[in-house]
C-alpha cells in the first residue's frame, strides 16, 4: 500500500502576492485504494469519499454522507451478506460505506475477538491476542463445541490474520462478520447443514485474493 498523500495548506500568516487573491485553504486528503478521507480543519468532521459506478457503469468519486454510514449500520447483516457473496463495494454508497467500516482496524480486531470468545468458549486454546488489552469474554450464544473443535486451528489462524496489520479484502471479512453472526449457523448450530471447515477455507482463500 502506497504511504498516504497530502495535499499542502498555506502557512498560516502567509500573504498572498500583491495582485493575486489567496487561495482558499485546502484540507490535507489521505488516499487509500477505492476511498478517500479528507482531513478537515480542527472542529470539522472529516468527509471521507468512495468510488462507486453510476448509472452508466462508469466509476466516479462520491463522498460518503453521514446517512449513508447510518444506512450502513442499519443494514449491516444485510450488507455483510452481499459483500460475503462477492458483491463489489462500488456498487453503491451504502455498500462502500459499510465496506470501509469493516476493514477498519477496530472493526477487524473485534472480528479477531469474537472468534478467540467462540474458541474460549469451545474450550480451546485462543489465537495471540489482537491487542495487549484485549479482554475475551464468554460467547453470547451456545456453541458447537464438537465442530469449533474440529475446526480449532484453522479459526485460530483467521483470528491472527483478521488483526494483523495491513489491508484484508472486504468480501473476507464481511464472510467472517456473516458467520459469527448466523446464530443459526455451523458455529452454533451441530445439526446445520454446512460445513464448518469448508466454510473457513474459503474464507482463508478470500484472504488471500
Amino acid at each position: 500500500m502506497q504511504p498516504p498523500r497530502f495535499l499542502p495548506t498555506p502557512a498560516s500568516g502567509s500573504r498572498p502576492e500583491r495582485g493575486r487573491q489567496a487561495a482558499p485553504e485546502k484540507s490535507a486528503v489521505t488516499t487509500t485504494a477505492g476511498t478517500t478521507q479528507t482531513c478537515n480543519p480542527p472542529g470539522q468532521e472529516r468527509t471521507r469519499h468512495a468510488l462507486v459506478r453510476d448509472d452508466l457503469g462508469r466509476m466516479t468519486l462520491r463522498r460518503l454522507r453521514p446517512w449513508h454510514r447510518m444506512l450502513a449500520r442499519a443494514a449491516a447483516a444485510r450488507l455483510d451478506r452481499e459483500l460475503a457473496a462477492g458483491t463489489s463495494p462500488e456498487t453503491s454508497a451504502t455498500l462502500a460505506a459499510r465496506a470501509m467500516a469493516l476493514t477498519s482496524t477496530k472493526a477487524r480486531r473485534d472480528l479477531a475477538t469474537s472468534v478467540q470468545r467462540i474458541l474460549a468458549a469451545a474450550g480451546q486454546p485462543r489465537a495471540a491476542p489482537p491487542a495487549p488489552a484485549a479482554a475475551i469474554r464468554p460467547a453470547r450464544l451456545p456453541v458447537s463445541r464438537a465442530r469449533i473443535t474440529q475446526s480449532a486451528v484453522p479459526l485460530a489462524h483467521l483470528a491472527r490474520a483478521l488483526a494483523a496489520p495491513g489491508p484484508v479484502p472486504v468480501q473476507a471479512v464481511a464472510m467472517v462478520s456473516h458467520l459469527l453472526a448466523d446464530g443459526t449457523g455451523p458455529l452454533y448450530r451441530q445439526a446445520d447443514g454446512d460445513d464448518l471447515g469448508d466454510i473457513i477455507d474459503n474464507i482463508a482463500r478470500a484472504l488471500t485474493r
